[in-house]
């Protein structure tokens, strides 16, 4: 089976990032959970980067706050998608500092940005990536997403009453 890769900055970036650790585990896909840090283990992040898809990764969601240098560098150098998760961090620019960094990647570089500390949705891109090629997985995004709509109608329906 596909595995994903969740990988952040520091360690102060995992409450955000259990979201996407969280949605992953609720369809079943295995992850590999790790702290890669651009700046200060830039061999650890080669070494992860070049190798991820000799371990089984299929998708790679890298979270990081402030300068958030962590998924455009991971892009840089893997053959693999990368989803970009910008983290308001306590020492970012109201978290506006790493959701640029993310999202203004230079061609032939991309990197799928979500939301400001939208780890939530980088879970469910990244089943939605693997279930592209897992009628398995495709089948739980189906089933989560009627649920998704049934609670929308039952509180709809709540309102009305």
């Amino acid at each position: 089976m596909s595995k994903v890769a969740i990988i952040m900055g520091s360690k102060s970036d995992l409450p955000v990032m259990q979201e996407a650790i969280d949605i992953l585990q609720g369809f079943d896909i295995p992850t590999e959970v790790d702290i890669v840090s651009a700046h200060r283990t830039p061999e650890k992040l080669f070494e992860f980067s070049k190798n991820a898809h000799h371990r089984g990764i299929s998708v790679i969601i890298a979270g990081a706050g402030g300068a958030a240098h962590l998924p455009g560098m991971v892009a840089s150098m893997s053959p693999l998608p990368v989803i970009g998760v910008p983290v308001k961090s306590s020492n970012s620019i109201d978290g506006w500092d790493s959701v640029l960094s993310i999202l203004q990647m230079p061609g032939g570089v991309p990197v799928a940005t979500v939301a400001l500390n939208g780890a939530k949705n980088a879970g469910i891109l990244a089943a939605q990536i693997i279930g592209s090629h897992d009628k398995c997985v495709l089948d739980k995004i189906i089933f989560y997403k009627e649920s998704l709509k049934e609670a929308v109608n039952k509180s709809s329906d709540e309102l009305k009453k």
